[in-house]
């Protein structure tokens, strides 16, 4: 109704809720840090689906990565990732994406031994889908080809 645009009219002005284009969480997200690089990219598939890729480090030889499908739950980005049981909930804020602080043990088939995804959060770098297809994993290989 009326007063449910007006509200969110009145949020979008006060910058509590941004428009939809804002709200996509399409694009890159990549974190420098000591032990590595850790890096997601969400890019459109047909049919309005999204593809994601990512990995994160751990430091020598440890890292996790996985690909999939994303969607978009309100303030939740659902991670499904391919060829895996690991379905991951992760929060969205639009500026990053954070990994929940505990998870489903099929999600630790995507780390090496003592890599985890657990609580690591990823910031936002661009919201151009065209940069996050052209990222570069850790090998030099396209993250999300």
């Amino acid at each position: 109704g009326a007063s449910a645009s007006a509200l969110e009219r009145a949020a979008i002005k006060a910058g509590v809720v941004t428009d939809a284009d804002a709200l996509s969480p399409l694009g890159l997200y990549r974190k420098r840090h000591e032990a590595g690089v850790d890096s997601l990219c969400i890019v459109p598939e047909d049919e309005g689906r999204m593809h994601f890729a990512l990995e994160a480090a751990f430091g020598e030889g440890v890292e996790c990565r996985g690909e999939g499908n994303a969607r978009l739950s309100g303030d939740k980005l659902v991670l499904n990732f391919a060829r895996s049981a690991c379905l991951v909930v992760a929060t969205y804020e639009g500026d990053r994406i954070a990994m929940p602080g505990a998870m489903d043990v099929e999600c630790s088939r995507l780390c090496s031994s003592r890599g985890s995804l657990e609580g690591v959060t990823f910031p936002r770098v661009s919201r151009d889908p065209a940069v996050a297809r052209d990222a570069r994993g850790r090998t030099g290989d396209r993250l999300c080809s």
